[in-house]
């Protein structure tokens, strides 16, 4: 095992880059879904496909490689999966028809998981006072990534056509690996369990611990509501306010502050307010929805715009929060945990993501908040029961 030494300020920086640059590729469709269906004929009871079937093979990307970081030696996992990334991208980028574009879409969603196998190489890395702070940092870099991948993809799109927007990721994506190559330390996991009963593992953290039971439900639902807006949020723009592709890029853009929550939680949790944090940041997005639907109907785009940015920091203060717990469970199972975490996260939000379309056609934007502020009306509901919750608070103590 690489010496907590070994990470530096800017291997910490170049951690965040890469967690950014792999989990964006999971977002550019979400924001060029209108362009993309309409050259590839696909229909609107089918273009939540377009969005979510990347998210569904990162979600089993998570099971069957980002587990393998507590196996293989993690550098050559995080080498090959953006290696085979940049291959995916090239191939959507010059699909010929959707089942092309959903084939290596799957592809790349599968191996973008390598960000979850640098995340918790960091935490190896880090020491333990300072794990919080070191998740909130790399955490900054991934979330940053999703929110500014949709601002460029809306700008590439509008500018050179949607197939640019993978070609151009495909291009950073190699520069990354060049630079991984020579910066990433080595780190050799000290077990001795095959592949199969890893994977087995995996799913026995999930059973057995209420803590992670109850994180990865969080932030699923979570999750699952910050892709509903964000699915429906380019749609509702261009119909409700006339938006261009420009215009929603911007947007977007904005929304993008959010992402600051993700360093600012990290260090809470170091002061031991990671639990507080979930139902406060909860309450948020369940009163921001509500104001997005106001904010709609009376065409107030300043609100609009700052509940969409707390909505985002609401949803990356939980999932550090939830993190900086979860890694407290075991050291050793730290890939197996956070797969595990993640995997639960992604279903959650490839569910939104899937199922937003329908409810926007059926009830508008009305029908989206509603939906979003009662997902996190019912989380903080199931929050306020752990304090009943004799099994989850022994385990909590035992990993703190």
């Amino acid at each position: 095992m690489a010496p907590a030494s070994v990470l530096t300020r800017p291997l910490t920086v170049v951690m965040a880059i890469t967690c950014g640059l792999l989990v964006a590729n999971l977002y550019y469709a979400q924001a060029a879904i209108g362009p993309i269906s309409a050259e590839l004929g696909i229909g609107p009871g089918a273009e939540g496909l377009v969005v979510t079937l990347i998210q569904f093979g990162y979600a089993g990307g998570l099971l069957f490689i980002a587990t393998l970081g507590d196996l293989v030696e993690n550098r050559r996992v995080v080498l090959i999966t953006a290696a085979i990334a940049v291959i995916g991208l090239v191939g959507v980028a010059f699909a010929a028809n959707a089942a092309m574009f959903l084939v290596a879409s799957f592809v790349v969603g599968v191996v973008s998981v390598g960000a979850q196998v640098v995340l918790p190489l960091a935490t190896h890395l880090a020491p333990v006072e300072l794990r919080g702070r070191v998740i909130g940092d790399v955490m900054g870099g991934l979330l940053a990534g999703i929110m500014l991948s949709r601002p460029y993809a809306n700008f590439v799109t509008g500018l050179l056509g949607w197939r640019w927007v993978f070609g151009i990721a495909a291009v950073l994506i190699a520069a990354l690996w060049v630079v991984l190559w020579f910066a990433l330390p080595s780190r050799k996991p000290e077990t001795a369990m095959h592949y199969g009963r890893l994977l087995a593992s995996t799913f026995g953290f999930l059973g057995r611990s209420r803590i992670l039971q109850r994180r990865a439900l969080y932030q699923a639902l979570g999750f699952g509501a910050f892709n509903f807006f964000w699915t429906c949020a380019p749609l509702m723009l261009h119909r409700s306010f006339a938006f261009n592709q420009f215009q929603i890029a911007l947007f977007a853009l904005a929304g993008a502050g959010g992402a600051l929550a993700a360093p600012i939680s990290g260090r809470l949790g170091d002061r031991g307010l990671a639990r507080p944090l979930t139902g406060v940041a909860f309450a948020l997005m369940a009163a921001m929805f509500l104001v997005t639907d106001w904010a709609v109907a009376v065409q107030a785009l300043v609100p609009l715009v700052a509940a969409a940015v707390l909505i985002d920091a609401a949803t990356q203060a939980n999932q550090v929060a939830g993190q900086r717990i979860i890694f407290g469970i075991e050291p050793e199972a730290r890939g197996r945990i956070n797969s595990a975490y993640i995997f639960v996260n992604f279903l959650g939000g490839a569910i939104g993501s899937l199922l937003a379309p329908f409810v926007y056609h059926l009830a508008g934007w009305t029908g989206v908040a509603l939906v979003g502020a009662a997902v996190a009306v019912f989380v903080l509901l199931v929050f306020a029961t752990e304090r009943f919750d004799a099994r989850h608070r022994a385990q909590l103590a035992a990993s703190a």
